[in-house]
């Protein structure tokens, strides 16, 4: 199950006003032109901003997310009939070949358990040609990013098109490692408020590559996320040429 700030679809026209720097995207753009893409699959697309750039650049993507909300406000922007979106998860994915799957910021770490990772991660799989990759983002559990987060200012206010100035108060509410688990609350001008709660996976990296080679995908780069040096890696595997 999607958590609600991606699957209510009083919050998911928020995250974009709220998550408004995506320099984090550039990184992906040029994995694409480093491996020769030409077909990309968007795991997790949400609100579709990098199949959008993706498709922009001339590649040929779909865009895959189980939160409805997020992809009706991919579809209703511009360019959008240039992607294809699907209702789903690399689970339940249509036959593809792609040359290329992406995994962007917390995707790789909202599979909590070891079955739906793994699940994923052989959906991926089959997906790709021989020979194509995937690429993936996840932080770094030696350093606990959710200190900082508790230490932040706890949310934050955005004025959102059509809808006016809506707060968010955020907290960090467990850390049980592997996993640590946030609430966002959103009040809307009109005194609403809709709360959302996630929790995410902190994997090791050792833990990531068993799981790549279980499924059948070899570790060929680990690279440090040019956006948060020293926080995440950047994992970019392979298929097997056949």
């Amino acid at each position: 199950m999607p958590d609600p700030i991606f699957a209510d679809p009083r919050l998911a026209p928020l995250y974009d006003v709220f998550d408004d720097d995506r320099s984090d995207l550039d990184l992906y753009r040029a994995v694409a032109r480093e491996v020769g893409a030409r077909r990309v699959l968007d795991v997790g697309c949400g609100t579709g901003t990098l199949a959008l750039l993706l498709a922009g650049d001339g590649l040929d993507v779909v865009g895959v997310d189980p939160a409805g909300a997020s992809l009706d406000v991919a579809r209703a922007k511009p360019g959008a009939d240039r992607v294809s979106w699907v209702h789903g998860d690399a689970t339940t994915l249509p036959p593809l070949a792609v040359d290329l799957a992406t995994m962007t910021g917390n995707v790789a770490q909202v599979f909590l358990a070891d079955d739906d990772w793994s699940a994923t991660l052989r959906g991926i799989r089959d997906a790709l040609v021989p020979g194509g990759h995937l690429v993936l983002e996840t932080r770094r559990p030696e350093a606990r990013a959710w200190e900082t987060w508790a230490a932040g200012d706890g949310g934050g206010a955005r004025d959102v098109p059509g809808v006016g100035r809506v707060v968010e108060e955020f907290a960090v509410t467990e850390v049980a490692l592997p996993l640590v688990s946030f609430r966002s609350v959103f009040r809307f001008p009109d005194g609403r408020e809709v709360a959302s709660s996630s929790t995410l996976r902190f994997r090791s990296l050792d833990g990531v590559r068993a799981s790549l080679a279980a499924a059948g995908l070899d570790v060929v780069a680990v690279r440090d996320a040019p956006d948060r040096p020293g926080l995440e890696h950047v994992v970019l595997a392979r298929r097997p040429p056949a």
